[in-house]
C-alpha cells in the first residue's frame, strides 16, 4: 500500500506535504476550505491560490468559530460539518476535491500538476502526513508503518474523488468541538474502510519550496500548529512574492493614497511615546516628532512618562507645542502606572475614539530620521507594520526573523540580508519592537483583549507579540525606505546637565548630528578650510547647540578657578599663564573630549600635513571664562604642543565684539574665530 506524507523539517520546522495528487490533467478541481474570519493568513491564501488560478468554494464565513484552536484542546468539527454539507451539493462523480486549511496554507504550484500528482498515487483518496500523532497518542501502534516519510495522518489537507470523500463523512454526527484529526484517524487505522479509501502518500515532486530531508518539492504548503512561524517566512516569498529577479511584486499592491488629500481627511492617528527609561536625546526625539510631515491637527499624542529625570523634556514640548495637536493625554511618574498599564491605555485611547483609524507606537529611544514615516506606514495599508530600525554599524534591529524553540531570537536564514539591504521588501516576521503602527479595527477586534502584555513567563514585548501571533494577525516589517534608527540606553548618565554631551562613544551618530557643525563634512571632502594667516588654519566644527551645551555644563558646574598662578589641579601646582576656567577632567568629559580631537580634529591636521599622524594626547584641555570685570584677555605666551586649537564658544556681535587670537606669525588677527569654528595653530612640530 502507498503511503502520503507532509514533508517537515526537522526540530519541528514547517510541515509542507505533497499533496500528490490526482487523476487526470484535465480533471475538474475544486478547492473546498473553511474561513469563519478574514484573516491576514487567509488573504494570503487567497493571493496564492489566485496567482495559479485555484477555484476555491469558502465554507463557514459568518459562522462563528467553535472548533478550537491549536493552542487548545481537540476541536476542528465544525469544518467536518461545513464539508459534509457541502459535498451533499456536488453531484459529478468525477469531481476532484481538496480541502484544504486556509489561515497556514500557501499554494506553491497549480492545480495541473497537482492534478497529475493525484493520478500518480492510483488512490482515490490522499491524505497529508505529520510527525506527531494527535490527540490520541493511544493509537499510536494501530498506525501502519510506512517505509519512509512521516507516518500519522495530519487533517489539514487532504484530496479525493467526491464520492469517496462522502463516503468517508458519511458517519459523521460530532459536535463543532470534537476533533476532526481523531474521526479521520480513525478511519484510517480501521484496515476495512483504509483500503482503497484512504492513504498516505509520500513521493519526491517538483515544486517551488524544497525540503532538504527529503529533497522534495511540495504543490502546497501547510503550516500546521506551532509551525505556522515557518510558514509565514516562506510565505514572504511563495508565490513569487519576492525574487532576486523583481524584488518585492507585492509593495504596491493594495495601497492607501493620502495624496490629494484635505488635512481634514487625513485619518485620524494615536501617537503613543513611551518613556520607560533615561534615555539620550529626548529633545531631539520631540524635535523630530514635531517634523512629521502630518497634520498635526489630525494627531491626538499620548505621552507615558515614568522617568523624573526627562519631565522638563516633555513639560517644555508640551509648553510650547501642546496646542498644535488634536489632543494630548499625559501620564507622568507621579502617577505610579506601569509600563503595562500604560501600554494598554494608550491602546483604549485609540479603541475607545471612534475617529481614531490608526496607533503609532513610537518608543522614546526610536531616531525618526525620516520625515515621511508615519505616511508611508499609513499608505502601506496593513493591519500591523513597523518600519526597520537599526543601530548603527551592528546587525541589531527592532524585529526578530525567527524564534527559538523558547521563543526568544533567532536568525532567520534572510536576516542579514534584510538588515544589510540586499532583500527589500515587506517582510511577515514573528517579533517587532520600538515602533509600530496597528489599524484602530484590529485593536477593536482581534486584538481587543486588555492583558495583551501580559505573561507568566515572557516579557511584555514577547507576551504581546505572541498574542498578535495566535490571534492570526500578520506583523509586517518593511525596509523599502531608510526610516531611522534606535539608541543605546546603556551606561546612559544622569548627573549632567546636558547628558547627551557623554554619549559620543555610545550613540556617536547621533552626537555627531547634534553637536557637529553641517559644513565639517565638506572639511575633509572639499577643502572648505580657511587660512587667516599663514599656518593657522580655521574651519567650522560645532553647531550652536554644542556651544550652548558646553557653556551652560561648566556654568553649571560652576567650580572656576581663581585665575591665579598657583593652581592644584595640575602638576606641581604652578599655572605660568594662569586663567579663569574648568578642566575637562573636572566634569568627567576627559575622554569624550578625546574622542573628539581624534575623530574630527585629527583628520585635518592630517590632511594640512600628508605624512604627519597624531593620536591627539593631550595634558591640558580646559574651558575659559573672559569677563571685562574679570579676566579680559590672556596675556601673550608659547604653548609647549605640536598643536593647539580654540574654539570660541560663545558669539561674536552678542557676547563680544572683538575675538583677538595671536599666532606664532602674526601680532593680531580680529574677528577671527567666530562661534562653532576651530582654529588650529601648530606649534613645535617638525615637518
Amino acid at each position: 500500500m502507498c503511503s502520503s506524507s507532509t514533508y517537515t523539517e526537522e526540530l519541528h520546522c514547517c510541515v509542507l506535504f505533497t499533496l500528490s495528487c490526482v487523476f487526470s490533467v484535465s480533471g475538474d478541481l475544486l478547492v473546498l476550505t473553511v474561513a469563519t474570519q478574514e484573516t491576514d493568513g487567509f488573504r494570503r491564501f487567497l493571493r496564492s491560490a489566485k496567482h495559479f488560478n485555484y477555484t476555491i468554494k469558502v465554507l463557514g464565513r459568518g459562522e462563528t468559530w467553535k472548533g478550537g484552536d491549536y493552542m487548545s484542546p481537540p476541536g476542528g468539527g465544525q469544518k467536518v460539518r461545513l464539508l459534509k454539507s457541502a459535498l451533499e451539493d456536488i453531484q459529478d462523480e468525477n469531481r476532484v476535491i481538496l480541502f484544504v486549511d486556509s489561515y497556514d496554507v500557501i499554494f506553491s504550484s497549480g492545480p495541473r500538476e497537482l492534478l497529475k500528482k493525484f493520478q500518480q498515487a492510483k488512490h482515490r483518496v490522499v491524505f497529508s502526513a505529520e510527525t506527531l500523532i494527535w490527540p490520541d497518542r493511544h493509537l499510536e501502534d494501530k498506525h501502519p508503518h510506512v517505509r519512509e516519510g512521516k507516518r500519522f495522518l495530519g487533517a489539514g489537507g487532504f484530496i479525493g474523488y467526491a464520492p469517496n470523500l462522502k463516503k468517508m463523512l458519511l458517519d459523521w454526527s460530532g459536535a463543532d468541538s470534537e476533533s476532526d484529526q481523531l474521526h479521520f484517524t480513525k478511519i484510517y487505522i480501521n484496515p476495512e474502510k483504509r483500503v482503497n479509501e484512504v492513504v498516505l502518500k509520500f513521493e519526491d515532486g517538483r515544486v517551488r519550496a524544497r525540503n532538504v530531508l527529503y529533497d522534495t518539492l511540495p504543490v502546497i504548503i501547510h503550516g500546521n500548529g506551532p509551525t505556522k512561524l515557518q510558514i509565514n517566512y516562506l510565505g514572504n516569498y511563495i508565490p513569487n512574492l519576492w525574487t532576486f529577479e523583481t524584488g518585492c511584486t507585492i509593495c504596491n499592491e493594495n495601497l492607501r493614497s493620502l495624496s490629494g488629500l484635505q488635512e481634514s481627511e487625513y485619518p485620524v492617528v494615536v501617537i503613543g511615546i513611551f518613556i520607560q527609561q533615561p534615555t539620550p536625546f529626548v529633545t531631539v526625539f520631540f524635535e523630530r516628532l514635531l517634523n512629521l510631515k502630518y497634520p498635526k491637527n489630525r494627531l491626538q499624542l499620548f505621552i507615558y512618562n515614568q522617568e523624573s529625570h526627562h519631565e522638563p523634556h516633555v513639560r517644555t514640548f508640551l509648553e510650547y507645542h501642546e496646542s498644535e495637536y488634536q489632543g494630548v493625554k499625559l501620564i507622568g511618574p507621579e502617577e505610579g502606572i506601569d509600563p503595562v498599564t500604560s501600554r494598554n491605555i494608550g491602546f483604549d485611547m485609540c479603541r475607545d475614539n471612534i475617529d481614531c483609524e490608526y496607533f503609532f507606537s513610537v518608543d522614546v529611544d526610536v531616531v525618526l530620521k525620516n520625515e515621511d514615516t508615519l505616511r508611508i506606514l499609513i499608505e502601506l495599508n496593513k493591519p500591523f507594520i513597523a518600519p526597520m530600525m537599526t543601530k548603527p554599524g551592528l546587525l541589531w534591529t527592532n524585529f526578530w526573523g525567527a524564534l527559538s524553540a523558547d521563543g526568544y531570537y533567532a536568525r532567520s536564514e534572510d536576516y542579514v540580508d534584510i538588515v544589510q539591504g540586499h532583500r527589500v521588501g515587506l517582510w511577515n516576521v514573528p517579533y517587532v519592537s520600538h515602533i509600530f503602527l496597528m489599524k484602530a479595527d484590529v485593536l477593536r477586534t482581534d486584538l481587543k483583549d486588555p492583558d495583551l502584555f501580559e505573561s507568566a513567563t515572557l516579557d511584555p514585548d514577547m507576551a504581546f507579540c505572541s498574542k498578535v501571533r495566535n490571534k492570526g494577525v500578520f506583523m509586517f516589517v518593511t525596509n523599502v525606505h531608510t526610516y531611522g534608527r534606535v539608541l543605546s540606553t546603556e551606561n546612559y548618565q544622569t548627573n549632567h546637565l546636558h547628558n547627551d554631551l557623554w554619549q559620543v562613544f555610545e550613540n556617536p551618530v547621533e552626537w555627531e548630528e547634534r553637536y557637529i557643525h553641517e559644513n565639517y563634512s565638506k572639511v575633509l571632502k572639499d577643502g572648505f578650510i580657511e587660512t587667516p594667516c599663514p599656518d593657522v588654519y580655521w574651519f567650522p566644527v560645532f553647531t550652536d547647540v554644542a556651544c550652548k551645551h558646553l557653556i551652560e555644563e561648566m556654568e553649571h558646574f560652576g567650580q572656576w578657578s581663581g585665575g591665579g598662578n598657583t593652581d592644584n589641579r595640575i602638576q606641581g601646582g604652578y599655572e605660568n599663564v594662569p586663567t579663569i576656567d574648568i578642566h575637562m577632567n573636572q566634569v568627567g568629559y576627559e575622554k569624550e573630549w578625546h574622542k573628539f580631537l581624534l575623530d574630527y580634529v585629527a583628520p585635518v591636521t592630517e590632511k594640512m600635513y600628508p605624512g604627519y599622524y597624531t593620536r591627539a594626547q593631550f595634558d591640558l584641555a580646559f574651558v575659559v571664562r573672559y569677563k571685562p570685570d574679570e579676566q579680559p584677555a590672556l596675556r601673550p605666551h608659547h604653548d609647549a604642543s605640536t598643536f593647539t586649537i580654540n574654539i570660541a564658544l560663545n558669539q561674536v556681535g552678542i557676547d563680544y565684539q572683538v575675538s583677538q587670537f595671536y599666532g606664532k606669525t602674526v601680532r593680531r588677527r580680529e574677528n577671527l574665530s567666530d562661534s562653532n569654528f576651530v582654529c588650529v595653530d601648530p606649534r613645535i612640530a617638525t615637518m
